[in-house]
């Protein structure tokens, strides 16, 4: 089932056509101004990493981090999963979610007030 992206070039709009097969005829037309003179682009394209590859790219927490460390939410919790696991210990399964909760934007209800 592809997705094909055009740009119109009477108006600039991008749009996306989906076609059900690959053998289904292409007949774009454009959503914003009706016209058939549309460019065919190339698509963007997502690339998902784990989380283990994400913390190994951030690098080593640091003992005293620059001010702007714990802007990148990747690095949220990074000191704390490091210190547990160099003490070989098990990170709580609570701390695991707050952490994660943390770097996709929401955070802990005890830190909002704060």
């Amino acid at each position: 089932m592809p997705i094909y992206e055009f740009r119109c070039n009477d108006c600039q709009a991008k749009s996306s056509v989906f076609l059900r097969s690959i053998s289904q005829p292409l007949a774009p037309i454009c959503p914003s101004c009706d016209s058939k003179n549309l460019t065919r682009l190339i698509s963007t394209f997502a690339y998902h990493k784990s989380g283990q590859s994400r913390l190994e790219e951030a690098g080593e927490p640091q003992m005293f981090p620059k001010p702007d460390y714990y802007k990148d939410p990747r690095n949220i919790g990074r000191w704390a999963e490091k210190r547990l696991k160099d003490l070989g210990v098990d990170m709580p399964s609570k701390t695991k979610e707050m952490i994660e909760a943390a770097r996709e934007g929401k955070m802990p209800e005890p830190l909002k007030d704060l």
